[in-house]
C-alpha cells in the first residue's frame, strides 16, 4: 500500500531535521566558563568594574540619546542663565544645575557646604547632596587612577590632611567653588524607539561642593550647581561616551522669547546641521574672521580675532551676554549708533547703552553678521543682540547686549547670540555647527550612530575558509530541502 501524503511529509520532515542537525551542527553546544575562577579571591572593586562594564553594554540597546528639559532665560533682567535638572544617587534626588560649555565638571552643592545659598529667587527649591544618604555613592580617593589623571590637568588635587580627591575651580566672573569628587549614579531618561523613553542610570564622577564664593552665593540666581560640558575626560559627556552609553556629541536649543526654556540633548539630533567649524582646546574656540552690519564688513584688524591660548573667540553657554574684543566692540558700537541716530536717541541706563523705541526693533536696527573660517556665518537679528527691559513713557526700552572686553583680545559668544538655534558640539570629530530653530518646538533625535561617534559592542565570529565554505554549502542544502518540503506539501494536500 503506497504511503499517504501525510506520511511522505513526515518522512521529508525527518530527513530535513537530520541533515540540519548533522550538517549544520544545530543546535550548537556551547562551553561556559567562569569569568572569575572559583578558587581565586578578587577585590570587590574588580567585580564592581566588571558589572559596570556589563551595564554599559546593556544600556547600548537604547539609542544613545538622553534629553534634559531646559529652564531659564538669556535676559539678564529676568533670569540671565539657562539651567536643567539632573537626578543623582540612590534613591535619586533632583538638582538644578546651570548649563555651562565653558567648564568641564558637573558639581552640586554638598550638605557640608558652609555659606552656600539656601534659597533662590528663581522659584526653585535648592537641594544639598549628601553622599552618606545615597546607597550607591563612593568617595574618590587620591590613589584612584581617575584622580591621578585629573591632577595632571589641574582639575584635581590632594593634600596630606585626608585621602579624598579634591577640586577647586575659578570662573571668568571671579566666582569660585571647591569640594571633593564622588562616584554615584546619574539617573536619566534614554530615548528608545520613535518617541518612547526608558529609565536608565550610569555611574559618573562629579563634584560635591563645600565652598562657594562670588556670584555663586547670590540668592537671586542661585542654583544647585553647574553642569560642565567641556572636553575634559571628567565631563559627563566624555564619561558617558567612554562607557558606550551615548555618543560624544551634545546639543542645546535655548529659547529666547517669552519665559525662555529649551532642551538639552546628549547624543545625535536628526536636524540638518552644517558643520563648518573646527574646535580648538581647551575651550570651544572658533576662528572669527569679520563682523558685518547690513552686509558691510567693519574695518577691524584681523589680528584682533587671532586664536591662541589666551586669545580668540569662545562659545560659552554659561555666559549670559556676548563680549567683544575692545577694537571690535568700538567699531561695531559706533556703526550701530550711527545707523539709528535719526530714529532713536541713545542714553545710558544701569551702565548699558539703551534706546527708547516706539516701533519694531527689527525694522529699525540693522542685521549683524559674524563670519568664521570655513565659510560659516551667524546672522544676528536685532532681537538677538538687543535686550528688552521695560517701557519708558510708552516706549519700549532696548539695550545693546554686546559688552566690551578691554585689553585681552577675547570674544565670548554667550546665550545672547546662542539662543533660538540648535547648536551641536561634535567632540568626536572636533567640530561645531548650528541652525536657526524654534526652540519651543520639539527637537528630533537620530536613532543611528557612527563608529567614531559611539562605542558599540560587536560580536565577531572566526571561521577558517574551509569551515566557511562547508557552512555555506550546508545552508544552501537546507534551503533546497525547505523548498522541496513546501512544494511536496502543496502537491499532496
Amino acid at each position: 500500500m503506497p504511503a499517504s501524503p501525510y506520511a511522505r511529509l513526515l518522512i521529508l520532515l525527518l530527513i530535513f531535521t537530520s541533515i540540519a542537525l548533522v550538517c549544520c551542527n544545530f543546535p550548537s553546544i556551547l562551553t561556559l566558563e567562569r569569568s572569575f575562577p572559583p578558587n581565586q579571591l578578587f577585590e570587590l572593586g574588580a567585580l564592581r568594574d566588571r558589572d559596570q562594564a556589563r551595564h554599559s553594554r546593556l544600556l547600548q540597546s537604547s539609542t544613545g540619546v538622553v534629553d534634559f528639559p531646559v529652564e531659564g532665560s538669556s535676559n539678564p533682567y529676568k533670569v540671565g542663565l539657562y539651567f536643567t535638572r539632573v537626578k543623582l544617587g540612590s534613591p535619586p534626588r533632583e538638582f538644578y544645575v546651570q548649563i555651562d560649555t565653558g567648564s568641564d565638571i558637573l558639581w552640586v552643592t554638598c550638605s557640608s557646604c558652609n555659606g552656600c545659598p539656601k534659597s533662590s529667587s528663581l522659584g526653585i527649591d535648592l537641594e544639598f547632596f549628601d553622599p552618606g544618604s545615597s546607597s550607591s555613592a563612593f568617595l574618590v580617593s587620591c590613589s584612584d587612577n581617575v584622580c591621578n589623571s585629573a591632577m595632571k590637568t589641574a582639575e584635581a588635587s590632594c593634600s596630606s590632611e585626608n585621602s579624598q580627591c579634591s577640586y577647586s575651580f575659578q570662573y571668568r566672573d571671579g566666582s569660585a567653588t571647591s569640594g571633593y569628587f564622588v562616584l554615584d549614579l546619574l539617573n536619566f531618561d534614554a530615548v528608545v524607539g520613535d518617541s518612547g523613553t526608558a529609565n536608565s542610570s550610569a555611574p559618573i564622577i562629579f563634584g560635591c561642593s563645600n565652598y562657594q564664593s562670588g556670584d555663586l552665593t547670590n540668592s537671586m540666581r542661585a542654583v544647585d550647581g553647574i553642569f560642565g560640558f567641556g572636553q575634559h575626560d571628567l565631563s559627563v559627556i566624555s564619561q558617558l561616551s567612554s562607557r558606550g552609553i551615548a555618543p560624544k556629541v551634545f546639543s542645546h536649543c535655548l529659547k529666547g522669547k517669552d519665559n525662555g526654556g529649551g532642551i538639552l540633548v546628549l547624543g545625535l539630533t536628526a536636524h540638518l546641521i552644517a558643520f563648518f567649524l573646527q574646535i580648538f582646546r581647551p575651550h570651544y574656540n572658533l576662528n572669527l574672521l569679520s563682523i558685518a552690519v547690513n552686509g558691510q564688513i567693519l574695518s577691524i584688524d584681523p589680528a584682533v580675532f587671532t586664536t591662541s591660548k589666551n586669545r580668540g573667540t569662545i562659545v560659552d553657554s554659561g555666559t549670559t551676554l556676548t563680549y567683544l574684543a575692545e577694537e571690535a566692540y568700538d567699531s561695531l558700537f559706533s556703526v550701530l549708533i550711527a545707523s539709528v541716530s535719526q530714529s532713536a536717541q541713545p542714553y545710558v541706563s544701569r551702565g548699558n547703552q539703551c534706546f527708547a523705541i516706539y516701533t519694531s526693533v527689527n525694522e529699525l536696527f540693522p542685521l549683524v553678521t559674524l563670519t568664521f573660517a570655513g565659510g560659516a556665518s551667524m546672522n544676528l537679528r536685532p532681537e538677538e543682540y538687543l535686550i528688552s527691559y521695560d517701557y519708558v513713557n510708552g516706549a519700549a526700552e532696548w539695550c545693546i547686549g554686546f559688552q566690551k572686553v578691554e585689553g585681552q583680545g577675547i570674544t565670548i559668544l554667550g546665550d545672547l547670540v546662542l539662543k533660538d538655534k540648535i547648536v551641536v558640539y561634535d567632540l568626536a570629530r572636533q567640530r561645531l555647527g548650528w541652525a536657526d530653530y524654534d526652540c519651543s518646538s520639539s527637537v528630533n533625535v537620530s536613532l543611528s550612530s557612527s563608529r567614531d561617534e559611539f562605542i558599540n559592542a560587536q560580536l565577531s565570529i572566526s571561521l577558517s575558509p574551509q569551515d566557511a565554505l562547508y557552512k555555506l554549502i550546508c545552508i544552501e542544502a537546507v534551503a533546497i530541502l525547505v523548498h522541496i518540503f513546501l512544494f511536496s506539501g502543496y502537491i499532496f494536500l
